[in-house]
């Protein structure tokens, strides 16, 4: 996530000028190490979209395709980044911070180029400027590096991470099992008249039950 952002910032924003781009935390000592223009990427929270989280397990498999194990929906996380502008006149960083706030407006999803082989095909959306949640604000942040309030630009990316676990599954059945219907009956159907039902022949009427047998009355005789 990092080098997709850091690319789409110099590709998309600056335009291959010579403006650095970097992931450091932008504190007190470093604002004062700092000795050319710069766009500051700092990555500062991490946590879990819980509106789109998935139960069940979803099937991972090999290189041909087949299914060799089960792993739990991936989890998708909010990557926020504190985007700053450094330069020697605030003039200058307001222009930093127009193209960029210019060129992150118009991508809604990394592009699929900027993301590495192991996030081919994944959807990775992106967020400029949402205000934070009501726990967290931009003033704590500064103030925790230890630095003065300055303007920035809030950039969420939200990518999925693997939960870790791994079930594996048996091999696939490589032939079909011929099961023959007659070793299915159960003990009820064998005991039923004490042998197993035979179908009736062609034209024969079906003989009655035994309790139908004693309902009939006797002949009278003459």
């Amino acid at each position: 996530m990092d080098e997709a952002l850091r690319e789409l910032v110099r590709t998309h924003a600056l335009d291959g000028s010579d403006v650095e781009v970097v992931l450091d935390a932008p504190t007190t000592d470093w604002a004062a190490r700092r000795n050319a223009p710069t766009v500051n990427l700092y990555l500062y929270d991490l946590r879990e979209d819980t509106r789109w989280r998935e139960r069940g397990w979803a099937p991972r498999t090999g290189a041909d395709g087949t299914v060799t194990g089960r792993v739990p929906a991936p989890r998708l996380f909010k990557l926020s980044y504190l985007v700053t502008a450094w330069t020697a006149r605030p003039e200058d960083e307001h222009r930093l911070l127009d193209a960029l706030l210019h060129a992150l407006l118009a991508v809604e999803v990394l592009p699929a180029e900027l993301l590495s082989s192991e996030l081919e095909g994944v959807r990775v959306p992106l967020t400029v400027g949402l205000p934070p949640p009501e726990d967290r604000g931009f003033a704590d942040v500064w103030s925790s590096l230890g630095g003065q309030l300055k303007p920035s630009i809030d950039v969420v990316l939200t990518a999925p991470f693997s939960a870790g676990a791994d079930v594996p599954v048996g091999p696939p059945v490589a032939e079909p099992a011929v099961v023959n219907i007659s070793d299915l009956r159960g003990p009820a159907q064998e005991r039923a008249g004490g042998r197993r039902a035979r179908p009736e022949e062609p034209g024969t009427p079906p003989e009655p039950s035994a309790p139908a047998r004693r309902a009939r009355k006797p002949r009278k005789r003459t």
